[in-house]
C-alpha cells in the first residue's frame, strides 16, 4: 500500500481547490455573458399592425413580446421558414 506524505496530500488538495476555483469562475463567466446578452438586447415598442399582413396585433401579444411587429401567425410563418431554410 502506497502512503502518501503530508506535503504530497497537501499539493493535490491546492491544485483541486485550484481546479474548483478557476470552474467556478468560468461558470460566473458563462452567467454574466448570459444576463448581459438578455438585458442588452434592444426594447421597441411593438407595431399595432402586423408589418406583412396588416392585421392588429392584440394587445395581450404586444405585452407578452414586446417590440414585436409581426402577428402571432406571421410571427409562425416566418420562424418556420427560417428554421428551414438556415444553412446547416
Amino acid at each position: 500500500m502506497m502512503s502518501l506524505s503530508i506535503t504530497q496530500i497537501w499539493l493535490r488538495s491546492w491544485i483541486m481547490s485550484k481546479e474548483i476555483d478557476r470552474a467556478s469562475d468560468h461558470e460566473m463567466l458563462i452567467r454574466e455573458q448570459q444576463i448581459k446578452a438578455i438585458t442588452d438586447r434592444q426594447r421597441g415598442v411593438s407595431a399595432f399592425f402586423c408589418e406583412c399582413c396588416g392585421k392588429p396585433i392584440p394587445e395581450n401579444r404586444r405585452i407578452a413580446s414586446i417590440g414585436c411587429t409581426l402577428c402571432i401567425d406571421c410571427q409562425t410563418v416566418s420562424e418556420l421558414k427560417s428554421k428551414h431554410y438556415r444553412s446547416v
